[in-house]
């Protein structure tokens, strides 16, 4: 990693609901010394971010502001040069995420972001990543709700089973909180643009190794009663297991035949019913373009519950792993998902990348091979629980 960078870390997106949350971690949180800056295309915003975090802590009435667009490739060629890891908060990615992947890229400058999008995911793998191998840089996409604990989750439950066997993990989501606005436009975007989705996913595949002498899958599985997480059990097509499928391709500890797969859980037969049909018609209305502004329309980015609201909100992630005669459960639960914890995430991610001592990557990798123990026992110290049940 470059060391002759003004910047350690610069926030980009910090005038936004989750990156000024992103912002207000790393005032509270960043080692006395970290060189960090807010960065952002509106002076003015930018400027009332640092007011607030120096109404805190007045030490930060100095922080950086560094003003920069997506529409202005000078502007984020600057904040890649400038720095040693850049994290955003700018979605829906697909939009506006390319410009700042490809600065980062070129100028050998850690990138992580918050993206759930697999079509973004998959095509800045196949326009960047060997740029990014090239220069050194760590392209770290989904380093938020999307999709750390499930990511992680499953490195943690993989480091409690045999190794050099097969292994077959299963991940149970239960969550009560409300989903951020920009998770809520990013998923109606990704149910319209199912076709180049595929696309996206069939050009990477031309292109990304894959182990030839393991195999790796994950499997949708099929709904039912599940005991050990207390609930009916959904598959849930999210990024998730295709992040987890790519630890495991990179990992040898993964095994030689590794399965993975995804679930939402919820309390009552009758909810599942519901979801599945609420699904089936949401599918239909957002491949109708007055339909799918009239929804894209119920919540606009820069939106986001009260503190106290999400002070009651939660998530857990139950895991079940088997292999080698051996089963496990394990668990990785926290606060509010959509905004806290994922603020908390990003920021961690972001410190990791500038201050671990971590294994030598480059290119698009996943928070476990980049980061793995180093991240979950950030997480850890910074109050998320990771834990074996039994």
């Amino acid at each position: 990693m470059p060391t002759d960078r003004e910047y350690d870390v610069v926030l980009f997106g910090a005038t936004g609901f989750t990156g000024g949350l992103t912002a207000r971690y790393l005032a509270g949180h960043a080692p006395a010394g970290l060189r960090w800056a807010l960065a952002g295309r509106d002076p003015a915003r930018l400027a009332a971010v640092r007011d607030a975090l120096a109404a805190i802590d007045p030490a930060h009435a100095g922080l950086p502001l560094l003003t920069a667009d997506v529409t202005d490739p000078d502007s984020l060629r600057r904040i890649a040069e400038a720095s040693r890891v850049v994290v955003s908060t700018v979605g829906p990615y697909q939009r506006y995420g390319e410009p700042l992947v490809a600065a980062c890229a070129r100028a050998g400058t850690d990138y992580a972001d918050i993206a759930g999008e697999p079509e973004f995911v998959d095509l800045m793998y196949v326009r960047h990543h060997a740029e990014a191998v090239r220069t050194g840089a760590r392209l770290v996409h989904a380093c938020g709700f999307d999709s750390v604990p499930h990511d992680l989750g499953v490195y943690f439950t993989v480091r409690q089973l045999p190794a050099d066997v097969p292994l077959t993990v299963a991940g149970y989501v239960r969550a009560g909180a409300r989903f951020s606005a920009g998770t809520y436009r990013s998923a109606l975007g990704a149910i319209a643009r199912r076709r180049e989705t595929g696309a996206a996913a069939q050009a990477r595949r031309e292109v990304e190794p894959w182990p030839a002498d393991r195999r790796v899958r994950a499997v949708p599985g099929r709904p039912g009663r599940v005991p050990v997480a207390d609930g009916w059990a959904l598959p849930l097509p999210t990024i998730d297991p295709q992040i987890v499928r790519r630890s495991a391709a990179a990992l040898d500890r993964y095994g030689p035949d590794f399965r993975y797969s995804h679930y939402a859980v919820f309390r009552r037969l009758p909810t599942v019913v519901a979801g599945v049909a609420g699904l089936g018609v949401l599918a239909a209305l957002v491949r109708v373009p007055p339909a799918r502004d009239w929804l894209m329309g119920r919540s606009s980015p820069g939106q986001g519950p009260s503190a106290e609201r999400r002070a009651r909100s939660w998530f857990t992630v139950r895991f079940v792993g088997t292999g080698g005669g051996r089963r496990v459960v394990t668990e990785v639960a926290g606060g509010d998902p959509g905004y806290d914890e994922t603020a908390k995430m990003l920021a961690e991610t972001a410190l990791s990348l500038a201050l671990d001592d971590l294994p030598p990557t480059a290119g698009q990798v996943t928070t476990a091979v980049a980061m793995g123990d180093a991240l979950t026992d950030r997480l850890v110290r910074a109050g998320l629980d990771f834990r074996v049940v039994r």
